[in-house]
């Protein structure tokens, strides 16, 4: 029914395929590339816009902001969902990609906390939720405008172009961001060319808006809309009746939370772990993950078309199980490909704190005025800038802490009550005698570039983002022929921001705090393993197999 529809709409000169898939995706590439521009630069973004709290503090708070953009998603898919659902699917993708280069043209024209103080992180988090309320809207509509529009036998594959724009917008910020720093030089992009990429969303922007009016509205809304479509309630229809309320819980924990937990490991924290734990080179990390998101871009297509054959279930549950596979053991291999005088160091002279556990604090503070200033907390909070692996070890009371690397001893110092001034010395002093017993103990302080195994880090790198692109490839497909037209994209825009908003977004920072709170620099990956083994389990129970349905009949 759908194909000769289709059919019929190529004679009365609607766009075809090609045209349909062409302008969603880059549109929708657009906004991905507004969105990762931030992640891309959070060590920069860092040093500007938060530049009065300490390392370990500004690079979280960095964190945070990118993870506010996501966590804002779900407000922005039900505002556009309804809209969706409502008025139409090109209406609605239009207005939050205008949303979206507002928002990211204006962080580039923002100015930095050295000019404007407290004002400036919070104009940059408002623009933040701005983006994040847009992309909200902007992937379901994509997604179901290509869908609506596919050929049931080629669902899989059509919408496995949208799927990958999201490794296009990457490859875009990364490429800018590579082309600028090597025209100006680093000195230069970290001062003031970081905000080129900013503003180039707005030549974007314009050339994503004229190819985006060319279309038109999707031939399944057509038909609801012929059928009395007006009657429609998207929130009490979606969430307010189990038949549909139930996919979407199963849309959220089979599908969703795993879609947060091994896309944003894969893409983001490994490179997080590379540049901040492993010390890895800025400019050697870009160009890797560059690498392997180039070579995965297809990946989307390839994954998208195999669900097509086989089903859309076990195509995605095959990269959940590679990624609980590949976490662990994946990470060790990373740091030993990486930075290998690290591993040779944390084996031949293992670091323990030896500490007082009232004293010692988790090492997160969102709002960046904690003071950390227990000896346990100076000494740990060294150790975590050093991105060196710690255990802990208990001691009396009211002792102060120790720090044993191998068989050297350093004793840290007690800052609770010292002033401002004198806290910050004992600090620097403290930091200064650990970091020189590290050093004679043959911990590197920058990964040593002649040592780094860049074919084993990149084959590394491919393992997680093969495990990412099979979840990720059929993934519009499954979650579009769960739900009937009347409500598709309010009830499968919730789930899908959520799952990448809520457990993606906020993954780099909550892994991060894990670690700086655990010691180890592994402890952060539990967090991408215990959602995407709840996913495994829900999928495997309750996810039905979607393929081949017929839109137009889903819910009768």
């Amino acid at each position: 029914m759908a194909d000769i529809e289709a059919s019929k709409d190529a004679e009365k000169g609607e766009p075809g395929l090609t045209t349909v898939v062409g302008a969603s995706a880059a549109g929708t590439a657009f906004e991905w590339y507004d969105f990762f521009i931030f992640g891309s630069l959070t060590t920069v973004i860092a040093r500007h816009f938060y530049a009065d709290v300490g390392e370990s503090a500004s690079y979280i708070l960095a964190l945070l902001t990118f993870g506010v953009g996501f966590v804002v998603r779900p407000l922005g898919a039900l505002v556009f969902g309804w809209f969706g659902d409502r008025t139409g699917r090109k209406t609605t993708f239009l207005v939050t990609i205008s949303l979206m280069g507002f928002a990211t043209v204006a962080i580039g024209l923002l100015p930095d906390y050295g000019q404007i103080g407290i004002a400036a992180p919070i104009l940059l988090i408002l623009m933040r939720i701005l983006q994040g309320f847009a992309l909200g809207g902007e992937y379901g509509g994509a997604a179901i405008y290509v869908a609506e529009h596919s050929p049931r036998p080629k669902r899989g594959l059509l919408t496995g172009w949208i799927q990958t724009t999201a490794a296009l917008g990457l490859i875009g910020a990364l490429s800018v961001i590579l082309t600028t720093r090597a025209i100006l030089g680093t000195e230069a992009f970290d001062e003031w060319g970081w905000r080129i990429p900013f503003l180039l969303s707005l030549l974007l922007l314009i050339v994503s808006l004229w190819i985006r009016l060319k279309l038109n509205e999707s031939p399944a809304y057509k038909r609801m809309e012929a059928e009395g479509g007006a009657r429609r309630a998207p929130y009490r229809e979606a969430f307010g009746t189990w038949k549909n309320g139930k996919f979407v819980l199963i849309a959220l924990f089979g599908i969703m939370i795993a879609q947060g937990a091994v896309w944003y490991c894969g893409y983001f924290y490994t490179r997080f772990f590379m540049e901040r734990v492993l010390k890895v080179e800025v400019s050697t990390v870009d160009q890797l993950v560059l690498a392997v998101t180039v070579c995965s871009a297809f990946l989307y297509v390839f994954f998208g078309w195999l669900s097509d054959k086989v089903g859309r279930k076990p195509v995605m549950l095959g990269g959940m199980i590679l990624a609980l596979i590949a976490f662990f053991p994946g990470f060790h291999a990373l740091t030993r490909a990486a930075n290998p005088a690290l591993a040779e160091a944390q084996a031949s002279s293992p670091v323990v704190v030896v500490a007082d556990p009232a004293t010692c604090a988790i090492q997160f503070d969102p709002v960046g005025k904690t003071a950390f200033a227990s000896s346990c907390d100076i000494a740990k909070n060294v150790l975590s800038n050093a991105g060196v692996s710690y255990d802990n070890q208990a001691t009396p009371a009211g002792a102060v802490a120790v720090v044993r690397i191998g068989a050297v001893e350093v004793a840290s110092v007690e800052g609770a009550g010292l002033a401002p001034a004198a806290l910050k010395a004992a600090r620097a002093e403290v930091d200064g005698r650990i970091k020189a017993a590290l050093v004679s103990a043959g911990y590197p302080d920058r990964a040593d570039p002649a040592r780094i195994n860049l074919p084993a880090v990149f084959g590394i790198m491919m393992i997680f983002i093969i495990a990412a692109c099979a979840l990720y490839g059929p993934q519009a497909a499954a979650l579009v022929e769960l739900f009937p037209t009347r409500v598709r994209y309010t009830a499968m825009s919730l789930p899908y921001n959520v799952g990448t908003g809520w457990i993606g977004g906020l993954l780099p920072a909550a892994s991060f705090a894990l670690v700086a709170w655990s010691g180890n620099i592994y402890f952060g990956l539990w967090y991408s393993v215990g959602f995407t083994l709840l996913a495994v389990i829900v999928s495997l129970i309750w996810l039905p197999e979607t393929r081949g349905r017929d839109l137009d009949t889903i819910g009768d």
